[in-house]
């Protein structure tokens, strides 16, 4: 059967509402009780970030700056690497500046906040708050300065180099600190600036990476931060430490020091990632290993008395460790593999912070974009050359899901305990992950299903049953569905830009198709009067359905 083929018969399927799976399909039932709540929809999808701080202010960083604030505007917020690291604002991969701090002749600081009010100008001007990650070193400020800039690029380079060291003087680290929260204080208010997050460095248990000093003195560096964010802003959130979930103690020392010293925490953050592979040809995601690592940390912090109440930002929650890296097992990014895996990841992590007890605030997806690169280069961010990808728009339905979670149950979605054992890996449709989630709000019901497999291979549709029981009153005379896709087929910037072959460089026609691949576009809505619907989800494929009383 042709893809044009398959794509007309999923169109029918879904308008006439009620039919019976295709021959290359397997029936999958899934059931929504609209009757029973099961909590408050937290969106904690609304968390985004990347090294490059500068990206942000250009041209193709503004425009996708505008549609992360559009999907829920002042509530969105973005987190960047490099904000106090010195240099003249030139971005390179995995590297940023902003040149906050220089020193004059006799030794005194010298306050520039120029780049940085450009940045965060550019956020709250188009509805993103800032997640404020306090780093890294500036040079004047560095206990080993040279060589400062690092020389990294995809699969060679030195990435630890002087931006990553502690200060050599402690004191002044402190005043500008202080000094760069007071001047955020008197530009964008008070209010404003007591609604952001406030964090200290990054990832300071990876050594070799991200921080060139001992435990010790990053907590001593964390805790004078704090207090100069304090002293500015008494009611600043503040917390930390945004660790890589290494599965080490960093967390469970960085709990104790804090407790022991009185430090003000808000907040605890540390990162998870998956680990793709390239097997036999294509790629098989790590979905189970992302999960483990989220997981680990949630134990740690449960088990802790005085912090186990605290709100967790995952600060960084991705398929694998590096956005600017390049290469087979990375080959997910472009396409459906990686939106599929964000719809199939979040609601589990969700669940696993529910089962530990904690309290999960918001999972920061580590993606933007990147400047002037190679169309659909490989790298893992939201959109490329201004050309959305099929990931964006998995966050645009998250977006839609409000109000109360609804009970829902699909007879194929993989359980939580498998997926953390086994991943969602094996033989045909046995083996496949096709999830659920529901929610109320009002007179507005919306379904979000899935269906997800570790391995990025060809595979038999789902032929999706779903039951809608107990609608509310308002639903009597039927419900309108829309249904918007998000799969092979629909809001697939990436396979439009295979279909045309690849160009190297889109002519304006071109570009515009594929902006229009791009777009997210909602069936033409259809009645339904007894709360049941079919239809076809491709492999790899999402749909959300948004329901609304009949008139």
């Amino acid at each position: 059967m042709s893809l044009f083929k398959t794509a007309l018969l999923t169109a029918a399927l879904f308008m006439s509402a009620a039919v019976s799976a295709s021959a290359d399909s397997f029936p999958v039932k899934i059931e929504v009780d609209a009757a029973k709540t099961t909590g408050p929809v937290e969106p904690i999808w609304r968390f985004f970030g990347a090294d490059e701080p500068n990206y942000a202010t250009m041209k193709d960083g503004r425009q996708l700056i505008g549609e992360l604030g559009a999907l829920s505007p002042g509530q969105v917020y973005f987190r960047a690497h490099n904000l106090l690291t010195s240099g003249d604002g030139t971005p390179a991969l995995k590297w940023g500046s902003t040149n906050a701090y220089t020193e004059d002749a006799q030794g005194h600081p010298v306050y520039n906040w120029t780049i940085i009010d450009r940045i965060f100008d550019t956020y709250l001007a188009r509805g993103v708050k800032p997640y404020v990650e306090i780093g890294f070193m500036p040079e004047a400020l560095s206990t080993q300065p040279e060589p400062y800039q690092h020389n990294w690029r995809p699969g060679s380079g030195n990435l630890r180099t002087g931006w990553a060291y502690p200060p050599k003087d402690y004191g002044k680290w402190e005043e500008l600190v202080y000094q760069w929260v007071k001047h955020c204080v008197e530009r964008y208010g008070h209010e404003e600036v007591a609604s952001w997050y406030w964090e200290t460095w990054n990832e300071a248990n990876l050594p070799q990476y991200y921080w060139g000093g001992t435990r010790e003195e990053f907590f001593k560096l964390h805790e004078v931060s704090v207090k100069a964010v304090r002293r500015a802003l008494p009611e600043a959130r503040v917390g930390g430490p945004d660790m890589a979930g290494a599965n080490d103690d960093f967390m469970a020392a960085f709990m104790d020091h804090m407790e022991k010293t009185g430090t003000p925490t808000d907040f605890l953050s540390f990162h998870a990632k998956g680990g793709p592979e390239f097997v036999d040809g294509h790629v098989r995601m790590g979905l189970a290993t992302q999960l483990k690592a989220a997981d680990h940390e949630f134990r740690a912090i449960a088990a802790s008395p005085a912090f186990k109440d605290k709100p967790i930002i995952i600060g960084e929650f991705d398929p694998e460790g590096c956005a600017a890296c390049q290469g087979p097992a990375n080959a997910y990014r472009n396409g459906t593999m990686y939106s599929s895996y964000t719809a199939a990841t979040f609601p589990r992590v969700a669940e696993l912070a529910r089962r530990r007890g904690v309290r999960l605030e918001g999972a920061l997806s580590w993606a933007f974009e990147f400047e002037d690169q190679r169309y659909f280069a490989g790298f893992r961010q939201l959109a490329s050359n201004g050309i959305d990808l099929p990931v964006l728009n998995v966050f645009r339905l998250f977006a839609q899901m409000k109000g109360q979670h609804l009970a829902a149950t699909s007879d194929h979605e993989t359980p939580l305990d498998t997926v953390l054992s086994d991943s969602v890996r094996g033989d045909a449709d046995a083996k496949t992950d096709v999830g659920v989630t529901a929610a109320r709000d009002g007179d507005t019901v919306t379904v979000l299903v899935w269906h997800y497999h570790d391995d990025d291979v060809a595979g038999p549709d789902a032929a999706v049953s779903l039951a809608l029981n107990h609608l509310p009153a308002s639903f009597k005379k039927g419900a309108i569905v829309t249904r918007y896709r998000v799969d092979k087929d629909h809001a697939n910037s990436f396979a439009a830009y295979q279909t045309m072959g690849t160009p190297l460089a889109p002519d304006n026609a071109q570009y515009a198709a594929l902006q229009a691949a791009a777009e997210l576009k909602p069936d033409a809505p259809i009645a339904i009067k007894d709360g049941r619907l079919t239809f076809d989800l491709p492999r790899q494929g999402v749909t959300l359905l948004v329901l609304k009383p009949a008139s």
